[in-house]
């Protein structure tokens, strides 16, 4: 298997980009409210600062004696300062004008300046502080053009500061991102391995510090280890339990043949030994199944897999049973719903055995005369096998429990069978990622067989 590749979309998906890009917008937000309310307290600060400059410059003219040398003052001030950063207005008792800009009330208050009667002097606001004088107004306004300056001061300190770290936070979260999941990527690929049934599957050696995936690495080696250890000691005591079971029970059977064999056996003899041979092959017969189902849970089986066209698996059974149920007076049938072309990924000799212990079953557990339907079709994107007879069936309460290894129905105990048929049904369908249905036929049994149909198959 080569390593599956990590796209864009499961990379932004990933979750150390996810968490890099969290600590990056909480680092933006943070510095965003830092920044605005340095900026506040900044201007409010500045702003204070030129109401008491304005204030103590107004207290400097307020010291002049007359309306006179108000004017003067005035005047020789306006004269050497710009309007465009400072302005004087004094309206004399007599209506005269003095300074550098003029000064007009509006009717709800607010004070317009101007250099002239029809001209504006400034984009930028000003603040002003306007005071009755000796019979005149006096009014001195600076411009707040500073607090202006200090709002583009901090926007190019958004600019050059808060933005590229953001941006080089993103590439580096992004980089971060990669490198993880490279080493995610090999564990997966790992784990799929195992999943497979490559036992010897290992994490490889992870490049960069020692870390929580190392550390993931190092537990799902030390598993496939203890897995493979436990599946290596389970085949050698099945093949221990073959060795010094099935052998003398297969002798015993030999035996019983040869005695039934012998002449002048008395007929009461030779039909006892005829029944004790049945049930000797009744005991190989559930150690041959329960070794298979050991097996089968091993996931050896899976390395195994390719795509198998289950229609034309259950044709060849149906037609390898039709001389058994015609001996026993059933119609085996392949119902319309079979189709061409229905692959899925299996291994064939299994999904063989699944369709024999559904036959099997069927033929033992159905009266005579009555028909057994086989069908394979397609459901979307699923392979759906079914097997239905018209026999007793089984009580939904009992359809979990016929599942269960060596568990037989009441009513099925006076019939022959070892009661693993539809337990190595499960555990044959679990190792497809099959869903195994139990339904009622009204009357008899329906089992369904739901399999994953291999990816553009037709």
């Amino acid at each position: 298997m080569t390593r599956r590749s990590m796209g864009y979309g499961s990379l932004l998906r990933s979750s150390p980009l996810r968490l890099t890009v969290g600590l990056v917008v909480l680092f933006a937000l943070v510095s965003l409210i830092s920044l605005g309310a340095s900026y506040l307290v900044i201007r409010d600060t500045m702003d204070q600062s030129m109401r008491a400059d304005l204030t103590q410059e107004l207290a400097g003219f307020q010291a002049a004696p007359t309306a006179r040398a108000v004017a003067l003052l005035v005047k020789a001030e306006a004269a050497v300062t710009r309007s465009e950063r400072r302005i004087l207005s004094y309206n004399a008792p007599d209506g005269r004008h003095y300074g550098n800009g003029y000064l007009a009330l509006t009717g709800d208050g607010f004070r317009i300046l101007s250099l002239s009667e029809d001209k504006e002097l400034s984009e930028w606001p000003y603040l002003a502080i306007s005071r009755p004088l000796h019979g005149g107004q006096l009014t001195i306004a600076i411009s707040r053009e500073q607090i202006g300056d200090l709002s583009e001061l901090f926007l190019n300190i958004l600019l050059l500061s808060v933005l590229p770290t953001v941006a080089i936070g993103l590439t580096a979260g992004l980089m971060i991102a990669r490198r993880a999941a490279r080493r995610i990527g090999a564990i997966s690929d790992t784990l799929d391995k195992l999943t497979e049934g490559d036992l010897t599957a290992r994490v490889p050696n992870l490049s960069g510090r020692v870390d929580d995936l190392s550390s993931i690495a190092t537990q799902v080696d030390r598993m496939a280890h203890a897995q493979q250890s436990s599946v290596a000691a389970l085949k050698q005591v099945s093949a221990d339990i073959a060795h010094d079971l099935k052998t003398p029970i297969q002798r015993v059977a030999v035996m019983l043949n040869q005695a039934r064999e012998m002449p002048d056996v008395p007929p009461r003899l030779e039909d006892l030994m005829t029944r004790a041979g049945q049930e000797t092959d009744g005991i190989v017969a559930t150690f041959q199944s329960l070794l298979q189902i050991a097996q089968i849970e091993g996931g050896s089986p899976k390395a195994r897999f390719k795509p198998v066209d289950l229609s034309q698996l259950a044709a060849t059974f149906v037609e390898v049973y039709e001389p058994a149920a015609e001996e026993s007076g059933h119609r085996l049938r392949v119902a319309s719903a079979m189709t061409d072309g229905a692959l899925v990924q299996g291994e064939k000799g299994l999904l063989g055995q699944v369709l024999a212990n559904l036959i099997e079953n069927a033929l033992r557990h159905t009266p005579a005369g009555t028909p057994i339907d086989v069908s394979v079709a397609r459901s979307g994107a699923d392979v759906v096998l079914t097997v239905a007879d018209r026999g007793a069936g089984i009580p939904p309460e009992e359809r979990e429990n016929v599942l269960r290894r060596l568990y037989r129905l009441e009513q099925s105990r006076t019939t022959s069978g070892s009661g693993l048929g539809l337990s190595l049904v499960a555990v044959i369908a679990e190792l497809h990622d099959a869903r195994l249905e139990l339904d009622s036929n009204a009357p008899g049994l329906v089992v369904r067989l739901i399999f994953p149909a291999v990816q553009g198959a037709v």
